[in-house]
């Protein structure tokens, strides 16, 4: 076991950090170096990286991608990719050194003392294998248990982790699960061995914000059931600020910082933790100050980096910064830090002084920009009805709303609730089934492709993946001229002279024209996914999900470049999000989509402040914020379980079945959209704040 260094003992706190009671140390982390090699270059993801967890203990590994905390969890896991070895260091798991362990003792270690689960459960499920097979695997492997055995102990798991009707759903294929429901699956798996340590790599990054409360609430309970460790591997300080007992951040493969969470949070000591939590967009954020953004990009791991690897984001960074590194220092309550200039003030201070306020929205006008009449979209299923007709997804079913010219109006809710299916109607990629989109007065729905082609300039979407949405084979300058070429808007030379006009709105250099989209960071593509949006002049933008795949610290560039451009411009906008505090930063007005329906509108200030749908107190009750004095929210303000099928939605009140105060009457009447206020609207018979003159009549 290699020699225990200064270093290693301030960033894992093995003197001072408070563990649980027991103080059981189950894994020790010392010194861990990993490198892989691609052809001639040789990437260090992970560099002196010192941790320890101890029994019953949750320890959050924090930090932007490529900041090396997933692949310190397969460095663990002995799960390196190809050409990745560790260079240098200890794992010790139990008294057992497990750098250098033979294949065959690692493959008994790995499921059985040790398990993972994996961020994407689409991919690490096993599509051509039922449910039950892939759950009673490690049992028959680790264990010996018979076949029969093994499926009873998956069942058993399955049902623990709360999926509903185990016993059916073991003999599914992953496909016909929901995210949720194959997140809880992958979970059973790495749980069914009751291993000493399990670790979570960002388990809930693809659901939705009451899903991945539930999912890691789950976490948390079988960990106290089982007694069991976890270290939870996310890029949310929200989630770690609610579930982690320790954190540490990590930066360019390096732990910048590390302590108990409360510690930690009321006192960062490095600068990039400090810009992490300035960066963070959160339900109290004033609109009129832009959010708190890092400037630059992480640093390229195959270059050797001399002193602090964040110095050239920092803004107090100094000579001394650019040249050596800091060693790791600690406190007497085992907060650790490298770094030569620590704050001293909380990130708010910090998030204050580099906000400034935005221009005044456009007024106004008599007539709105956009006007939705009772959009109805159905979809055909497959199979057929209960009667034998025709199954169809009920994606959008009735829903009316207005905006004026310049301003955003928000559409927020659950994975499946219509959102996305009704901004592709707004911009004319999908015909409605019936209901009207009328622009500047006049209907778009139901036009030919000739009568439809000038007004689409007009209508433009922001697309959720830029990289599906950029054609992998064209170079940016041709992205952006393409639809200027296909419109017949100038020559070439215009074209080209508009698309690096485009580039410096978006904040990019001219020499992006010759690159190809692979050759982009993700904050990158997505400026110019909005760039490409805006290059017909559009008066309307659609943006689905624009920010949901960045980074903390790109999603605050994102967003203020998107608020900037849109008051210089006076466009009107429909931002679709499953994230409430980026809806409450870019919107003036707010929809709640629940199964296809509008449940709550109204202003920003309306909707955040005076909630009146449950469903939309339960959306907030589940937002992660990064205060550990927040970390639980009030008992039964969440949604329960998973959102109905859109085939055969509730009868009534379509949210009636995961609602606390449902009745009798939810399931019989369909509750209309009322007023609360002039401008608040909600689809609730037991609104939470009620302003009506009579009261239902049965409770």
């Amino acid at each position: 076991m290699a020699k225990e260094s200064a270093a290693a003992r301030t960033a894992d706190g093995s003197e001072n950090a408070r563990g649980p009671a027991n103080g059981d140390r189950v894994l020790t982390i010392r010194d861990l170096s990993v490198e892989i090699r691609r052809g001639d270059r040789v990437v260090r993801p992970v560099s002196d990286v010192g941790l320890v967890l101890d029994r019953g203990e949750t320890l959050g590994i924090v930090g932007e991608t490529g900041s090396g905390k997933s692949m310190t969890g397969l460095a663990i896991m002995g799960m390196l990719p190809a050409g990745g070895r560790v260079t240098g260091g200890s794992i010790d798991l139990g008294g057992e050194e497990l750098v250098g362990l033979p294949a065959a003792r690692y493959r008994a270690v790995r499921g059985n003392d040790i398990a993972m689960v994996f961020q994407d459960s689409m991919t690490a499920l096993n599509p051509t294998r039922r449910i039950g097979e892939q759950v009673a695997e490690p049992v028959r492997l680790h264990h010996g248990a018979s076949k029969r055995a093994a499926r009873r102990t998956a069942e058993e798991m399955l049902a623990l982790v709360g999926l509903p009707r185990p016993a059916e759903r073991m003999d599914d294929h992953p496909h016909r699960l929901s995210g949720g429901m194959r997140q809880r699956v992958m979970i059973a798996m790495a749980l069914v061995c009751e291993p000493r340590v399990v670790i979570a790599d960002e388990p809930t990054t693809a659901l939705d914000v009451t899903i991945q409360a539930e999912i890691l609430d789950l976490l948390d309970d079988l960990k106290a059931r089982l007694g069991m460790s976890m270290i939870l591997i996310t890029h949310d300080m929200g989630v770690i600020a609610r579930h982690a007992d320790r954190v540490g951040v990590m930066y360019a493969g390096r732990l910048a910082e590390s302590g108990p969470t409360p510690v930690l949070f009321g006192r960062t000591r490095h600068r990039y933790t400090h810009a992490l939590l300035s960066s963070i967009p959160s339900l109290t954020h004033d609109r009129r100050e832009e959010l708190f953004s890092i400037p630059g990009a992480p640093p390229d791991l195959t270059v050797a980096q001399a002193g602090c690897p964040f110095a050239p984001r920092c803004d107090a960074a100094t000579d001394r910064c650019r040249e050596e590194h800091p060693a790791p220092t600690a406190d007497e309550d085992g907060h650790a830090h490298a770094c030569w200039h620590p704050p001293t003030g909380p990130a708010a201070t910090v998030r204050a002084r580099f906000a400034a306020p935005p221009a005044i929205p456009a007024e106004r006008g008599a007539v709105p920009r956009l006007r939705v009449v009772d959009l109805e979209r159905e979809y055909p299923a497959g199979g057929a009805g209960l009667f034998g007709g025709r199954r169809t997804v009920k994606a959008v079913s009735g829903v009316s709303f207005e905006v004026a010219a310049g301003e955003t109006f928000g559409l927020v809710g659950e994975s499946g609730c219509g959102k996305s299916s009704l901004g592709r109607m707004l911009v004319a990629l999908d015909r409605p089934t019936s209901g009207e989109v009328i622009f500047d007065g006049e209907p778009v729905t139901g036009l030919s492709a000739r009568a439809l082609g000038p007004r689409r300039t007009r209508l433009q979407m922001m697309f959720q993946d830029s990289n599906a949405s950029l054609d992998p084979r064209m170079r940016i300058g041709t992205i952006l001229r393409e639809p200027l070429a296909i419109q017949g808007v100038g020559r070439r030379t215009q074209r080209t002279a508009r698309a690096r006009e485009l580039l410096r709105d978006v904040g990019l250099p001219a020499s992006v024209m010759e690159r190809y989209p692979h050759e982009l960071s993700g904050g990158q593509r997505q400026r110019v996914g909005l760039a490409r949006a805006l290059a017909l002049d559009p008066k309307v933008l659609v943006a689905d999900e624009p920010v949901s795949a960045l980074d903390v610290s790109i999603r605050s560039q994102v967003l203020n470049l998107m608020r900037r451009v849109q008051l210089e411009r006076g466009l009107s906008s429909v931002v679709i999000s499953h994230d409430l505090a980026v809806v409450r930063y870019l919107a003036d007005r707010v929809g709640v989509m629940y199964l296809g329906k509008l449940v709550e509108t109204g202003t920003t200030e309306e909707v955040y402040g005076a909630t009146a749908h449950p469903y939309t107190a339960g959306l907030l009750a589940a937002v992660p914020e990064a205060h550990p004095e927040a970390r639980r929210p009030q008992a039964g303000a969440r949604a329960r379980g998973e959102l109905p099928s859109s085939i055969d939605p509730p009868s009534g009140c379509r949210f009636r079945t995961r609602c606390a105060l449902a009745t009798d009457l939810c399931a019989e009447t369909e509750p209309p959209l009322k007023p609360v206020t002039g401008t608040h609207q909600v689809a609730c018979h037991y609104p939470l704040q009620p302003k009506r003159s009579a009261e239902p009549t049965t409770r």
